[in-house]
């Protein structure tokens, strides 16, 4: 469930959950589960989400948010267990092994926000406020260069939502 480029961690994914609505669980069975976020978790439009890589500790949270897929944007193998909860639970992972030290979830998220029509001070502000130390000028550049002319000037919509 992420995608990520942050300054504790530099594996990367995006999810994409069933729906927007995150609601609490529903059987008393979840309801003793602690409801843990990943690392730098954030939402990035309805029922897209950014963050580290999860752990056991985050599967009840990941959970609640009814994913439908996981993009994960690193080349190193997807932990074990994480990939059998995901696949447990019918999240479907999409693995695109893009080297750390190329664009990543900052530029993928960057670009998304170009195609919201956000100023490049906001993304260059969320760009920075997720990578730390990791932040780089040629990923802000490339963010600035990404051509979206060839585009409709209608906002874009990413959300996500099961039938």
């Amino acid at each position: 469930m992420k995608l990520d480029n942050s300054n504790s961690n530099s594996n990367g994914q995006v999810s994409l959950p069933a729906a927007a609505d995150v609601s609490p669980p529903r059987n008393s069975d979840d309801a003793d589960e602690a409801f843990v976020p990943p690392l730098n978790f954030a939402m990035v439009d309805n029922g897209i989400f950014r963050s580290g890589f999860p752990d056991s500790a985050n599967f009840g949270f990941m959970k609640s948010l009814r994913l439908r897929s996981v993009i994960c944007l690193c080349p190193e193998p997807y932990p074990e267990a994480t990939a059998e909860f995901l696949n447990a639970n019918g999240i479907r992972l999409y693995q695109f092994g893009i080297d750390g030290c190329k664009h990543r979830t900052g530029c993928l998220v960057g670009c998304i926000r170009r195609l919201q029509r956000w100023c490049l001070s906001s993304i260059f502000d969320e760009y920075q406020r997720f990578a730390g130390a990791k932040a780089r000028v040629s990923d802000q550049r490339f963010i600035e260069l990404f051509d979206i002319s060839s585009l409709k000037h209608n906002p874009l919509i990413f959300s996500c939502s099961r039938k």
